[in-house]
Order: structure tokens, then sequence, then C-alpha cells
């Protein structure tokens, strides 16, 4: 069994307006049912070791609160250097565990201004709803033609109230409904967390997103204002993702009429601008 965790950044649900949060990101970590104790052991000794063994009764990692300008909640108060280095440690370890990465990224003011064309089971415009249908899609080709004829993967994701009918929809239509050849089969169970604050793979993969939305903001020209060390810090951060998504390319789905989905899922698709890593820095090639 496979576990794949589902988190999201940028999420404003409809509105594609947002001066604050231009991009969406939903995504995650995979985990290998073997590995997940010792990833889970390791994380648990990094925040001990950054709290001094005095660990905030009910932690929760959030990104947004660890990347803050000047922390929040259980990071309130704490140096930016200290900060920075637990992501960095965060996102070695995902590398050292060697965990992939699946994410979907939006530019919000492209999508409000593409047409999907495609009759779909939910508003094909809120991005949180369109980004976990791809992942859906991603995850069950990833597993299909990658793992093994006798690998499944599992879905596990935070809870997000507004959109959990819809999600229900979805993913009883993609494994229930249309031919039976484009029907998810080796997605075998979606679930959600019982607590969060207890599963580390929800924790990191929220890290994993609010890097990965942060730089794509910036090499889109939303962040101008940035210090260029900030700046740096997040091109490197974003190279350890990439280097740790397996497939690149989208992922297109099969089936009658679903080239125009496809289409859709490809204009309103948010990557690196070419040529990045040189952009940001020749090292970045070796990072």
């Amino acid at each position: 069994m496979h576990f794949f965790y589902l988190d999201e950044s940028g999420c404003t649900g409809s509105d594609l307006a947002n001066e604050e949060q231009p991009i969406f990101v939903m995504g995650g970590i995979s985990v290998k049912d073997k590995g997940w104790n010792k990833t889970q052991s390791q994380f648990s000794t990094l925040i001990s070791e950054y709290f001094d063994g005095k660990v905030p009764l009910g932690f929760e990692l959030h990104g947004s609160e660890l990347l803050s300008p000047n922390g929040e909640g259980p990071f309130e108060g704490d140096s930016l250097e200290e900060r920075l280095n637990l992501t960095r440690q965060v996102l070695d370890l995902v590398q050292e565990r060697n965990h992939n990465i699946h994410l979907f990224a939006i530019n919000k003011s492209i999508m409000a201004g593409a047409e999907c064309a495609v009759s779909l089971p939910y508003d094909s415009a809120t991005p949180y709803l369109c980004s976990f249908d791809y992942l859906i899609t991603y995850i069950n080709a990833h597993v299909r033609n990658s793992l093994g004829s006798s690998a499944r993967g599992m879905v596990i994701m935070d809870r997000k109230e507004q959109f959990h009918d819809d999600v229900e929809r979805i993913t009883h239509e993609r494994r229930f409904c249309g031919p039976q050849t484009h029907r998810v089969k080796w997605v075998v169970e979606f679930s959600y967390p019982i607590d969060s604050c207890k599963n580390p793979m929800i924790q990191i993969s929220d890290l994993v997103l609010i890097c990965a939305r942060r730089f794509l903001e910036i090499d889109h020209g939303y962040r101008g204002g940035w210090h260029p060390e900030v700046v740096r810090f997040y091109a490197e951060r974003y190279t350890e993702i990439h280097d740790r998504l397996v497939r690149k390319q989208l992922v297109e789905r099969g089936g009658r009429g679903m080239d125009r989905l496809n289409r859709y899922l490809s204009s309103i698709r948010c990557e690196p601008i070419g040529q990045w890593r040189r952009r940001y820095g020749h090292n970045l090639e070796t990072i």
C-alpha cells in the first residue's frame, strides 16, 4: 500500500481575484506503508530538537506560521534563521527518506479567463476541486504504471468542510461512473486523518506546498519586493521539491471529450518559467 497525502495552500474558494494568494497548490508527499514509522520518528526528533525537548502541547506544524515574517503560533519570536533551518531540515528529510511529491498548481488569474468546455460534477473554476480531480488521475496513473501490478494507493487528505460534499461526489463519480476502462481502480480508499496534529505526513505536505506556492508566486512576478536572499531560499526549496516529482508533465485523462479537459488543465497549470534554475543561480543545478 502506498499512502498519498493531500493538503492545499492558497485556497480562497471560488475567489480568483485574491491579490494576497494568486496561486493555488494542492498536493503532498507519498509514503510506502513500511516507511511511515521511520519518517514519523525522524520528524518528531527534528521538532523536539527545535524546541529543546519542550514541544508545545498539541503542536502542529503549519508552514504559514513557521514562515511568517516574525514567526507565529509556537514559532512567535523565533529568529528567521532558526525557522528557515527547520524548513530545510524537514525538506531534507523528504529527500533522505526518498519520498515522492505530487502537486498541481493553478494560476488563478488565468483560470478566471479560461473555459473548461466539459460537463463535470463540480465547478471547474474552483481551484480546490479542479486540482483534486486532476490528482486522482495522476495518482491512479502513477500507481498503475510505476508501482507494480499488486500495488494500490490510498489518498489521505486534510478535511475541508466547504468542499466535503463535492469531494465525495467527485470520488464516487471517478470510481463508479462512466466507462469501465476509465474508472479509478488503483486508488482503493480515500480517507481523512483522525487528527492532523498526530499525522506528520500532512504537516510535512503543508510545508512542501507553501514553499512551492511562494516560489511560483515569486517566479510569476507576484512577489517582486522580496529580499534576494528570501527569493534564493524559496528557489532552493522548490528545486528540492521539483526533483522529487515523479512526473513533471501533465498526466492526461482518457475518455470521450476529455481532450478538452486536458487542454483546460494545461492552460491553467502554473509551472516555473523556462530556464528557472539558471535564472536563480547556477548552483541550483547541483543542489
